[in-house]
């Protein structure tokens, strides 16, 4: 099996450990940034980030856009939007101890869709790891 994607994934790991808290800190307490207008920020910057990579790899844009794919990639991003705004206000709101636990169970459910709709394998290794992270949100979210 090709592993190129895994120190992409561990950089994604790397960095997504650090929006939750740092969301926190932007939208509680005094200063506090709402959580729409921090969500309009932090995805300004990245789509800024998005289209650096895409000049710096030569990457086309407009090419794109006849693909019979592109109406899962709006489907995605609409998905996403609900997310991060979702995600946002719930960290304006409460615990990231609490919240992104939650939260992260969005990969129990993406691997639940891998398995039942795009015919990814499916082993008593995995399901023992589904049971153990909806355990785990169980215990990390209790007071």
């Amino acid at each position: 099996m090709d592993a190129t994607y895994l120190p992409y994934a561990l950089l994604a790991m790397g960095a997504y450990a650090l929006v939750s808290p740092l969301m926190r800190v932007a939208t509680t307490g005094p200063n506090a940034v709402p959580s729409d207008v921090a969500v309009v920020i932090s995805n300004t910057l990245l789509i800024g980030m998005a289209i650096g990579v895409l000049a710096y790899t030569g990457q086309g844009f407009t090419e794109h856009l006849g693909s019979p794919k592109l109406l899962h990639v709006l489907a995605a991003g609409v998905f996403l939007g609900i997310g991060i705004l979702a995600l946002y206000r719930s960290l304006a709101l409460g615990p990231v101890s609490v919240v992104t636990p939650i939260f992260a169970m969005f990969l129990v459910f993406s691997s639940v869709i891998g398995f039942l709709f795009l015919g990814e394998s499916f082993t008593a290794r995995k399901a023992l790891g589904i049971v153990f992270a909806a355990l785990s949100v169980y215990l990390v979210s209790g007071s």
